[in-house]
């Protein structure tokens, strides 16, 4: 699904530097947790894990430092689009990236009606992965999107 080849060149190519900033990947599937740390380690954020949705909101009650979540849609206790909305509910202005696998018809929507603020399709090139995430990251930098 992923290849460590194009992890490579996307690392070489990053110039993204997030040590300063926390995001929480809400992901149940380990080669898709090993993906998203290999293809976000150059850029030095720190990752919080979530194998559910409801790990995944508590998560974002615990922890006010969040910058990002990046969300799985079909997840188990609590899917995506369900957890979405309960964080929507604590963390308001928090930008969640809807990711999925099986981009059915309506599910892009329902994740951008619950709250989730963009949406990615898996296999995720790494390239679009980092140019997403830096586009809320941006935004905050800017100050026009402060927490």
């Amino acid at each position: 699904m992923y290849s460590d080849n194009n992890i490579n060149k996307a690392k070489q190519k990053s110039d993204y530097n997030w040590e300063d900033k926390l995001i929480l990947v809400a992901e149940d599937q380990e080669l898709n947790k090993i993906f998203f740390s290999k293809a976000l380690t150059k850029t030095n954020v720190k990752l919080l894990w979530a194998s559910d949705g409801e790990l995944a909101v508590a998560l974002c009650r615990l922890y006010d430092n969040i910058n990002l979540v990046l969300m799985d849609i079909r997840m188990p206790k609590l899917d995506g689009i369900e957890a979405t909305k309960e964080i929507r509910k604590i963390r308001k202005e928090l930008p969640i990236i809807a990711q999925t696998a099986y981009p059915e018809d309506g599910i892009k929507e329902e994740s951008m009606n619950a709250g989730c603020v963009d949406f990615i399709t898996k296999p995720i090139a790494i390239p679009m992965l980092l140019q997403t995430i830096d586009k809320y990251f941006a935004k905050k930098q800017n100050g026009n999107h402060k927490q």
